[in-house]
């Protein structure tokens, strides 16, 4: 049973919200505060409990997004700094049209969304698009966009991130079939959602890179490709060790704790890019010739603009927090559950008002999958349908990103965009990607 009243201050406190960011030009940060607190406490919350809810929220985002965002400020920092970033951007640029740049872009956020959380693939990534911007003067977005489809894209349907990974198990699907599927619907998405939808949009918004960090260095000693990529891969290659040790056969991690304990320890995300700052610290800075304090002034600034990000971010988790609170989204899911359509279309539709609702697609993709699991028990279901069925959660749970997702707000930062833009471009290339995983799915489903 839907209940209006909570249902209109979600919607309220969503539509108070995009007021105050686009009308009154009121701080992302600050609104997104004063949108919390009323949804709070227009769903009946106590008062108190709202803003330990906000406090929580805002706690639980910044505990990585904090760290991830600075240390990878710093890492790019010192690559740009170096020359390294720029010497990448003219590989890429080599040897194809701009069309292929963006498909390599795509790929590259592909390959490197599977070890690695989107938020790191950001960072780790973006003063490549930077520099890729500066180099031709396009519109930042022909580069991102692509870029940021094909982490979207890994990160939603392809194991072993979390994600797909908690689906499946709920659902009980073969995690073979889930792969395979994911890919099938992941790459046509990434490509609609990418390369294409970024051309469009790059005509549409002109968007530049921030300006280039100040250095001395000499274009003849730049240097090269082969150690930028090396270093690059660092970080991306030890958080995939420790997700390999996490999916270790049982017996081998219960003779062999030590080993996983170290795998799992270097390759958590905060250990991997602390140790890939020291790398480029040495690698790049000292052992080329630049003094302790250019490279801390380097880092200093490089810091200077990522609060905005980090507090926005982090006000966008609180957001989220108090739409988590209320259970918007687990009442429109019952609804639906209650009207009795087809299970694949339930878990899509579920996800989706999820995640409209609360921001978040993992905790999207997992109440949904719950749900899901009731409306699939006692039925009769393929491999392939129940893979297809993860799918199309994952599809759901991708669409439309907006002002409660912290994702948003993130992309919204590093890019420079107005809160107007990042729906424009953003929140429009998450929808391509839903709908055309979900059509995938179907597709799946049917054959299946």
């Amino acid at each position: 049973m839907i209940d209006i009243g909570l249902l209109a201050a979600v919607l309220t406190g969503v539509a108070v919200l995009i007021f105050l960011i686009l009308y009154f030009k009121i701080q992302p940060f600050l609104a997104l505060l004063i949108a919390s607190i009323g949804v709070g406490l227009m769903a009946g919350m106590a008062p108190m409990a709202v803003l330990a809810r906000v406090q929580e929220g805002m706690a639980g985002t910044l505990g990585f997004i904090a760290i991830v965002v600075g240390l990878g400020a710093m890492l790019g920092a010192i690559l740009e700094n170096s020359g390294g970033i720029q010497t990448l951007a003219a590989s890429i640029l080599k040897g194809g049209g701009e069309n292929k740049v963006s498909l390599k872009l795509m790929f590259t956020g592909f390959l490197v969304s599977i070890p690695v959380f989107f938020d790191v693939g950001v960072v780790l990534l973006m003063p490549v698009v930077y520099a890729l911007q500066r180099k031709t003067g396009h519109s930042l977005l022909k580069y991102g966009i692509p870029l940021l489809a094909g982490l979207a894209i890994t990160h939603a349907f392809v194991p072993p991130t979390p994600g797909p990974v908690a689906v499946a198990n709920i659902l009980g699907a073969d995690m073979g079939w889930v792969i395979v599927l994911g890919l099938f619907a992941g790459l046509p998405a990434a490509f609609f959602a990418g390369p294409v939808f970024g051309n469009f949009i790059a005509e549409k918004i002109k968007i530049t890179a921030p300006e280039e960090i100040a250095h001395s260095r000499e274009q003849n000693n730049l240097p090269s490709v082969g150690l930028i990529v090396l270093l690059l891969a660092v970080p991306l290659i030890l958080i995939f060790m420790s997700t390999l040790a996490q999916m270790a056969p049982q017996n081998f991690q219960q003779s062999n704790p030590d080993l996983i304990t170290l795998l799992s320890f270097i390759g958590h995300p905060f250990s991997a890019l602390i140790i890939a700052n020291l790398l480029v610290w040495y690698v790049l800075g000292t052992r080329r010739g630049a003094s302790r304090k250019e490279l801390l002034n380097i880092s200093n600034r490089s810091l200077q603009p990522v609060g905005l990000i980090i507090l926005v971010t982090g006000a966008g988790g609180a957001f989220k927090e108090i739409l988590t609170e209320t259970e918007a989204g687990l009442m429109i899911a019952d609804f639906l559950m209650a009207k009795g359509m087809s299970a694949i279309f339930f878990a899509y539709l579920a996800a989706v008002a999820i995640r409209l609702l609360q921001g978040s697609s993992t905790v999207a993709m997992i109440t949904s999958a719950g749900m899901s699991a009731a409306v699939l028990a006692g039925t009769e279901l393929s491999p392939v349908q129940l893979a297809a069925t993860v799918i199309a959660i994952a599809a759901g749970a991708s669409i439309y990103s907006h002002v409660n997702d912290s994702g948003f707000w993130l992309v919204s930062k590093y890019f420079g965009m107005t809160e107007k833009q990042t729906l424009k471009s953003w929140s429009i290339m998450t929808t391509i990607v839903s709908l055309v995983g979900f059509a995938v799915s179907l597709l799946a489903w049917s054959f299946g």
